[in-house]
């Protein structure tokens, strides 16, 4: 089957700075990792993103693939046929232990590279949750209950993966690197690449008896359950760490952390921007014109509210120090209130008088249209 292009397996494109190349790689190495993707091909998409990504990281390695594609990876992009790196006819020119060593380094094996130890302790993954909660508990704070499932050291074998009285052995085909050298002749000469060990699989060391209790892998999937304490103020789409409460390391590495997302339901009777608090509130025309004190609903309980004589509708008033709770410190945000005057759809004869008067009072004349024009037409006929 035809390799795929590296920059189609990455999904970047053949410009993309060194930068995008790691951030996608990175992206596709958490989906595909064996230990968190056991669907079938997971593992083989994961050694195709790492494969592109240790050729297009390298810079050298790079070059040499955008000059000649998959044959300059196989040794045979740039050179004719029958033509050798120093000249047409062979290696003439150079020592033979010099040209191994060049493309031993082009190709991988070369021992500038930084190895790492397959049984160092590992730190676990890191997870991520989601945790809706109401309005108000964003407001006062609460202690909430977060389930998930997580991989955990085996309470068996402690975490090495092997049957009681029995411990790993390291592998004798890899020597515990758990990376294989795999040396063949090409046109340009020898050609050596690193492999991952295909006996001990990558670990370094041979499980001969696993344990009953992880198959051999010590770690086994189980349901977690922390409390949490929700902070008051916590905004919609925040996150917080909560350290130790991620997946199991590997070789007795530490736990990763769990990051918690809050999702904040809206409320029907507030709006938030920020540290500040918005809301509406009716009163009556009489109010708006005589001036009254009335009680305002707010995050921290009913606030008096006293309303000036001659409001306007949509008028605007700011309750200091009523609002959301400073996440980090001491105090609150505000709390602005809107006033809606609300106008009667319908009036009884003494409201009908007072309002009659108070025209006559100001000097003004009016032409009410209070019946519709069926009703005056009835009036008429009668």
């Amino acid at each position: 089957m035809a390799q795929r292009d590296y920059y189609d397996v990455l999904g970047v494109s053949r410009d993309a700075s060194d930068a995008e190349i790691s951030k996608a790689y990175r992206k596709l190495a958490k989906k595909y990792h064996p230990d968190l993707n056991h669907e079938p091909g997971a593992e083989e998409k994961y050694k195709e993103v790492t494969e592109a990504y240790e050729v297009l990281h390298d810079p050298q390695k790079r070059s040499q693939y955008d000059q000649f594609g998959q044959a300059g990876m196989n040794g045979q992009g740039g050179f004719g046929a029958g033509q050798g790196y120093y000249g047409q006819g062979g290696f003439s020119g150079g020592d033979f232990s010099d040209i191994f060593s060049e493309f031993s380094d082009l190709f991988g094996g070369g021992g500038s590279r930084q190895r790492v130890d397959p049984t160092a302790p590992r730190r676990g993954q890191d997870l991520d949750y989601t945790l809706t909660i109401d309005f108000m508990d964003a407001m006062t704070g609460k202690k909430k209950q977060v389930s998930y499932t997580r991989k955990e050291t085996c309470d068996v074998c402690g975490g090495n993966g092997c049957e009681r009285g029995t411990h790993p052995i390291t592998c004798d085909k890899c020597h515990g690197s758990g990376r294989m050298t795999i040396t063949r002749q090409s046109m340009l000469g020898v050609v050596q690449q690193q492999t991952t060990c295909d006996k001990c699989h990558g670990r370094g060391v041979i499980i001969e008896h696993p344990c009953a209790n992880c198959h051999g892998e010590g770690r086994i999937d189980r349901k977690n359950a922390i409390e949490v304490d929700v902070p008051a103020g916590i905004d919609n789409g925040q996150s917080l760490r909560y350290p130790g409460q991620g997946e199991a390391g590997v070789n007795g590495g530490e736990y990763g952390d769990l990051y918690i997302t809050y999702r904040i339901r809206p409320s029907k009777d507030f709006e938030r921007k920020g540290t500040t608090i918005y809301s509406h509130v009716t009163i009556s025309f009489a109010q708006a014109a005589l001036g009254d004190e009335i009680k305002v609903k707010t995050v921290h309980g009913d606030h008096d509210l006293k309303i000036p004589a001659g409001t306007q509708p949509e008028a605007k008033f700011t309750l200091r120090g009523e609002g959301v709770p400073y996440l980090r410190g001491n105090g609150n945000g505000d709390h602005q209130v809107t006033v809606d005057v609300a106008i009667p759809k319908k009036l009884n004869e003494g409201q009908k008088k007072a309002l009659t008067d108070y025209v006559k009072a100001s000097g003004d004349s009016i032409s009410p249209q209070e019946k519709n024009f069926f009703e005056r037409l009835r009036d008429k006929l009668s």
